[in-house]
């Protein structure tokens, strides 16, 4: 069995993407909401509150085969201040890694370090902030590599990703999970120009690592939208009608091609300020319908939570997402268990990582890693 620690740890999501031949030897975060439901999910013995500043490496007990940091995004994010490294929440980065250089004074590195963000990490102080992460590998002794997935290639929900893996420089690599190249879709443009920009001395740590693309996802949207939802209760008539007339034109045309599609269809509603045709500030209702959600955010950062816009013929109703399909658009099976508050449980599968897009890097490449 492979072992791992989990920083930044939430409510476990990484853990529940590796799935149970993994076994976990330490996680942290310091929010304790969160811990009470990592608890909730996974039992008390290895979790801890402590704020990753407090955290040392005597606090991990054994040999660790991999480790997994989903970092604070915020200050990293289109949404934050554009403090990026140095920033109070993404600067964590620096106490985690000043764990992972005890681990390896103490002789007991990791073999695989994955780190998961928001894009903006690519371009963040144009692009000094990630040129910094390469140089941390690359010093601690590890060669290391990027993907960026969108999980809407596993479950119904926009969302798009940076994941760093970096790998211990004595592990030998197949061949079957480097490409000498880039190679679409998890490899994209945006990550090619990022690491054109590395100095020679650090590109020549740098891999491609060559991950399959996953089977055709067969659900929707629509498909993960409970009719009788807990926690929210459906809007009035009255409440639904003032948002469609907070809609534009163009967006009242998609509710119509809904009403004409011959089948239900769930649409994502988000309220915009929007500039009207004489300049003035108003708000607006967008509404998109596709087979996949907008990406789930926390409620904080005055991040919208989203709407439901439920069209079934001449029927159209609408509500709060339920936490429960939250929960789903992560990957979760029902069987997980949420926070009884509205609030709390947005904001922890809202800061969540998709457990399918775990599965999936494992699968293709940390356990072949691991085994070879």
């Amino acid at each position: 069995m492979s072992t791992f620690a989990e920083f930044f740890a939430g409510g476990g999501m990484a853990r529940s993407g590796l799935g149970p031949d993994w076994a976990c030897l330490f996680a942290n975060d310091k929010d304790k909401k969160k811990v009470a439901s990592y608890q909730l999910n996974w039992g008390n013995a290895e979790i801890t509150d402590k704020d990753v500043k407090e955290v040392s490496s005597t606090d991990i007990i054994g040999e660790i085969d991999l480790v997994w940091a989903s970092f604070p995004c915020q200050d990293l994010s289109l949404a934050g201040g554009g403090a990026g490294l140095k920033g109070e929440h993404s600067g964590t980065f620096y106490p985690f890694w000043k764990v992972i250089e005890q681990l390896i004074l103490e002789e007991r590195s990791p073999k695989i370090i994955v780190l998961e963000n928001v894009l903006g990490t690519l371009s963040s102080h144009d692009g000094e902030d990630f040129r910094a992460i390469c140089r941390s590998y690359k010093k601690s002794g590890y060669c290391f590599g990027a993907v960026v997935v969108d999980a809407s290639l596993f479950v119904p929900q926009s969302r798009k990703r940076l994941f760093m893996i970096g790998v211990k420089n004595d592990i030998g690599l197949n061949e079957a999970l480097v490409s000498p190249e880039p190679i679409e879709p998890f490899h994209t443009k945006r990550l090619r120009q990022a690491v054109n920009q590395l100095d020679p001395n650090c590109r020549d740590s740098f891999v491609w690592w060559n991950v399959p693309t996953p089977p055709h996802r067969n659900v929707t949207f629509a498909d993960i939208i409970e009719d009788r939802p807990t926690g929210v209760v459906w809007h009035s008539e009255a409440e639904t009608a003032r948002l469609l007339e907070l809609m534009t034109p163009v967006n009242l045309a998609k509710v119509t091609a809904a009403q004409r599609s011959e089948r239900r269809m769930v649409g994502g509603v988000y309220r915009r300020m929007r500039k009207d045709a004489d300049g003035n500030k108003v708000q607006r209702a967008e509404v998109q319908f596709s087979d996949v959600a907008g990406c789930l955010r926390t409620p904080r950062g005055g991040s919208s939570r989203q709407t439901l816009l439920i069209v079934d013929g001449q029927n159209i109703r609408s509500r709060l997402i339920s936490t429960r399909e939250t929960a789903r658009l992560m990957g979760l099976d029902d069987t997980y268990k949420l926070p009884e508050n509205y609030n709390e449980a947005y904001h922890l599968t809202g800061d969540g990582v998709v457990a399918p897009v775990v599965r999936h890097l494992a699968h293709h490449l940390f356990e072949p890693l691991l085994s070879y």
